[in-house]
């Protein structure tokens, strides 16, 4: 019972697989897929692209790797290194190519994984019937839709410009109505105004020459003369200083001391 189980369940995975057509873009689901996919799914991940010749010769840009072809590594730090596939491991999606080894620190030599897409498929290995018929399916296949993307378009005929129609009388267009004209009003006489005669403008008297006018001469400045002082002024003035000498002399306030200062 327990056998029979497990043999269920792996193929309603393999089912469900198969079934799901609808792409993925959630990374985990991806991963998902990836790792717990079946034989047949792992099979076509493992391809990798024809070299241009081989494709030519076969009708086929790409194939699934297997033990025998001869590849050549497109990418990475072996790059431009060719050999022989000595085996193919689907559990790791990885090829091991014959003589690309590294030695381990014990002196062992092992071989280098790669992955079958940074490698170039450079002659295929035929010994199995199966993949011949693979070859030819796929070559009837791609061969159709070739020749349809080939086919040139048939040249355009210029397209025949058809006699021009009589065509018809144009119709006239209809007469527009005569509008009555409305009488006309009299116009005014225009009275013309006497032509004056324009004054000429006299002609311009030449400049008489200017005389130089002299300055006329300054007269002499008086000499200013003295008031004479008269004898009533004399004894007015000497009454003023004899009376300033006698007044008596305004009385000088006293200073206010420290203590006082500020009130008694």
């Amino acid at each position: 019972m327990a056998k029979n189980r497990k043999r269920l369940k792996h193929n309603s995975v393999g089912v469900k697989i198969m079934q799901e057509t609808k792409r993925v873009k959630n990374p985990r689901k991806q991963r998902k897929r990836l790792f717990n996919a079946p034989a047949h799914v792992r099979h076509k991940l493992m391809s990798a692209p024809l070299s241009n010749e081989l494709a030519a010769s076969r009708g086929v840009k790409a194939l699934p790797v297997r033990k025998g072809d001869t590849v050549r590594i497109m990418r990475g730090d072996s790059k431009g290194f060719e050999g022989k596939i000595q085996r193919v491991a689907l559990n790791e999606y990885r090829i091991y190519i014959e003589g690309l080894t590294r030695e381990k620190v014990d002196g062992t030599n092992i071989f280098l994984p790669v992955h079958p897409s940074k490698v170039q498929i450079r002659n295929l290995n035929l010994d199995d019937g199966w993949r011949k018929d693979i070859l030819a399916r796929k070559k009837e296949i791609e061969k159709p839709e070739r020749e349809e993307k080939q086919k040139a378009k048939p040249a355009q005929k210029p397209e025949e410009v058809p006699e021009k129609v009589a065509e018809a009388p144009k119709k006239a267009p209809p007469a527009k109505k005569a509008r009555a004209k409305k009488p006309a009003r009299p116009k005014k006489p225009t009275i013309k105004k006497e032509e004056v005669p324009k004054k000429e403008a006299p002609a311009k008297e030449e400049a008489a020459p200017v005389k130089e006018a002299k300055a006329p001469a300054k007269k002499a400045a008086k000499p200013k003369t003295k008031a004479k002082k008269t004898a009533a002024s004399k004894e007015a003035t000497a009454k003023r200083a004899v009376a300033k000498k006698t007044a008596a002399k305004p009385r000088a306030k006293r200073g206010a001391s420290e203590k006082t200062e500020g009130g008694r």
